[in-house]
């Protein structure tokens, strides 16, 4: 059983939710990365998400594409950030999720790839510009391989149609929160609880929200309706800035005794 899958069945049976944190590999230094990892599961991170930098990063909004940037600029490819995570999966227990594009793992080699990564110790990839329709093109290798594909289902992705997505793989769902790229938001749109709530209703896997989410309060919100969140680019600016303990509020946030009391 794949690490993604048997950490959403503890979290199911403790009733407690999920906070997956996005955090861009080589922005820094790949020195780093190692520490990065490590300081988010003692928070009590559920996985990582890794990203890969790449230099069209269409699902990007400003913070993420700069921190792809400074990592570009450090020399980090796709072959040294799988060379890192082997080197420090030993000591990290928490699943460990890719986020990528296609051409880049097309331009590694597909099979080569997930072969790699698996060898990496990478439980999961996120590839956004990877519709359902041409998944044939990657999925049997990660299977393969045991990697889990996460897919996304967005504000504009019809009921039905997240519906057939969410009957694939054993991971979760990644509820995108906004129409566009990612980046921090101070609120929401009014119709985006409802759109969860069909979500919810449709889904076999555990839907986790992201995009925009930025604050302690945003976290609770989500937790309300779904089975946890996916922060990115507040995590990675706290990175930046070395704000450890804001980064620590939020992973707290999602904690049991965190929440709204109904």
């Amino acid at each position: 059983m794949n690490r993604i899958e048997k950490v959403f069945r503890l979290l199911k049976e403790k009733e407690e939710k999920a906070f997956i944190p996005y955090i861009m590999a080589g922005d820094g230094g790949l020195a780093t990365l190692g520490d990065k990892i490590t300081f988010l599961e003692k928070c009590g991170a559920t996985a990582v998400e890794v990203g890969i930098p790449f230099s069209d990063p269409v699902a990007d909004g400003p913070v993420i594409e700069k921190a792809g940037i400074r990592s570009l600029k450090e020399g980090t490819t796709l072959k040294t950030v799988l060379e890192t995570l082997k080197t420090i999966r030993p000591i990290v227990h928490i699943p460990i999720i890719i986020m990528t594009y296609v051409n880049p793992v097309m331009a590694y080699g597909i099979e080569r790839f997930t072969m790699e990564a698996s060898k990496a110790g990478v439980d999961g990839l996120i590839l956004p510009d990877l519709p359902p329709e041409e998944e044939d093109l990657i999925a049997p290798h990660a299977e393969r391989d045991g990697l889990e594909i996460i897919r996304l289902a967005t504000l504009t992705s019809p009921i039905e149609r997240i519906q057939q997505i969410s009957e694939k793989g054993n991971g979760f769902l990644y509820a995108v929160t906004v129409k566009g790229t990612t980046g921090a938001r101070r609120d929401f749109s009014g119709e985006l609880q409802e759109h969860l709530q069909k979500v919810k209703s449709v889904s076999r896997l555990p839907v986790l929200a992201g995009f925009g989410i930025s604050t302690p309060e945003h976290v609770k919100a989500m937790n309300q309706i779904c089975d946890g969140v996916i922060v990115g680019s507040k995590i990675v600016q706290l990175f930046e800035e070395n704000n450890l303990e804001e980064i620590e509020k939020l992973i707290k946030a999602s904690k049991k005794e965190n929440a709204f009391q109904p």
